[in-house]
């Protein structure tokens, strides 16, 4: 294996005209984090989402079908996978966790990539602290792109009055993510001269609220037809530790109902919106594709889908993350790399600490003595194969088992909820009481009980 020292090469060396460079030996890695994502994509058996651009990565790559995260809140689930680290009762657990503070001596994906001669360069949304792990970054490009409008109208608005969505007839390039795919695909472009491994991050901010997307997005979706939640209600039984007043939509943008559920017509609007977001997002990773097709880097570069958790988008009454629920944790996950079988799909249960221990060894590399998560290239190899029995997560006080089939959830206090994905996979029961399942219940607090000792 080659020895490089951290920062043996400089990015000014990355000159787009010169000469391609003797190829690393290492792979490039392209990793694509999608805020908000919930696994509702044409390759995830939902052929109402516009999702052309993803379902051909599916098709060239590993889909994992139940892929979770462990904190449904962006900051703290980006740190956990960053660092490969479970979230604990003090360690990532809110919206504003960050590496720094949290594991300030714990080695991250990108600074422990660069000791091996990796270029590293954030794009967008990573971290959800801006100024988290800064140095483990070659380059960091972060421009504000948070609450972007366009139209006049919705730029004259301030605060929790400011529009949550918008459809403004532009180019792709007009919101700042067209800017930032504008600037990874330079990116590319200099990795391409330079000969060098990179680990190049897109971190989208669609379909994050607001939902501001070019209006021929929009115009991919019949308003009228497209369906709201099927379940807008509370599961029968459900402590109320597990619901919310989703207060990031309800609070945080004009013409929201100060109590209550949102109305049918509402509901439609805010879904179009994010569709045409999830679309939109799903066009820009496309334009990344085709680049690496046509620098010829598409067979040397791993190539890595995630959302950062789910979301809500009117199911149990609820929008937004923040629950313990599947809507919540489950995610999209799909792995394209070099010398694995296309269009693989995989059911076996994985979570995103095992994000970190996958690309180290899909690399080539040596993995990290903290990690907790579990290498994926097993099941890349043979998607038929077990990985592990069941996964957890956690959020505000509550903490979650799921394995093939069940999921429980249990809180500070003794509020408690229990599922049975067999005969209930959208969760609208909560079976906890029902003596049937008190072996099942039993051994599922086992689980948790033995995951706190691991920690």
């Amino acid at each position: 294996m080659k020895k490089w020292m951290i920062g043996c090469f400089l990015l000014g060396s990355w000159m787009t005209g010169a000469a391609v460079a003797e190829k690393s030996s290492y792979p490039n890695i392209l990793m694509i984090v999608v805020d908000d994502l919930r696994p509702q994509l044409g390759c995830y058996g939902y052929p109402e989402t516009h999702s052309p651009h993803m379902d051909r990565l599916a098709s060239e790559g590993t889909l994992f079908e139940t892929a979770y995260v462990q904190v449904p809140v962006c900051g703290a689930s980006r740190a956990s996978m960053m660092t490969g680290l479970y979230p604990t009762a003090s360690r990532f657990v809110t919206y504003y966790s960050s590496v720094n503070v949290d594991t300030p001596s714990v080695v991250d994906i990108p600074g422990y990539l660069r000791r091996f001669g990796y270029t590293t360069i954030s794009n967008g949304k990573i971290y959800h602290q801006k100024d988290d792990c800064t140095n483990s970054w070659n380059e960091i490009s972060r421009p504000d792109d948070f609450r972007v409008y366009l139209k006049a109208e919705n730029q004259k608005l301030k605060g929790n009055q400011q529009a949550a969505y918008e459809s403004a007839d532009v180019p792709d390039d007009a919101y700042p993510s067209g800017k930032m795919v504008n600037k990874i695909m330079g990116d590319l472009q200099r990795a391409h001269a330079s000969g060098e491994p990179f680990f190049i991050t897109a971190g989208f901010t669609k379909p994050h609220l607001p939902f501001n997307a070019p209006k021929k997005y929009w115009d991919l979706y019949d308003r009228d037809s497209l369906a709201v939640a099927d379940n807008p209600f509370a599961p029968k039984g459900a402590p109320s530790q597990s619901l919310h007043q989703w207060n990031e939509l309800r609070d945080g943008y004009g013409g929201m109902p100060p109590e209550g559920p949102v109305s049918d017509e509402l509901a439609r609007t805010l879904i179009h919106g994010y569709y045409a977001c999830v679309s939109y997002t799903d066009k820009l990773i496309g334009d990344l594709l085709d680049e690496l097709e046509r620098l010829e880097m598409d067979e040397e570069t791993i190539v890595i889908l995630i959302g950062d958790h789910g979301w809500q988008l009117g199911e149990h009454a609820l929008w937004c993350k923040h629950a313990l629920f599947e809507t919540s944790l489950h995610t999209p996950m799909i792995i394209k790399a070099p010398g694995f079988t296309a269009g693989q799909r995989s059911k076996a249960l994985v979570e995103f600490v095992d994000l970190y221990p996958t690309i180290c060894e899909l690399a080539g590399l040596e993995q990290p003595y903290h990690l907790q998560g579990k290498s994926l290239v097993n099941v890349m190899k043979n998607p038929k194969a077990a990985h592990k029995p069941a996964i957890f997560a956690r959020y505000h006080g509550g903490e979650t088992v799921r394995t093939a089939r069940f999921q429980y959830s249990e809180w500070q206090g003794g509020a408690a909820m229990f599922y049975d994905h067999q005969l209930d996979p959208d969760e609208n029961i909560n079976r906890l009481n029902n003596p049937t399942y008190a072996k099942a219940i039993a051994r599922l607090k086992e689980l948790l009980v033995e995951h706190r000792k691991r920690l």
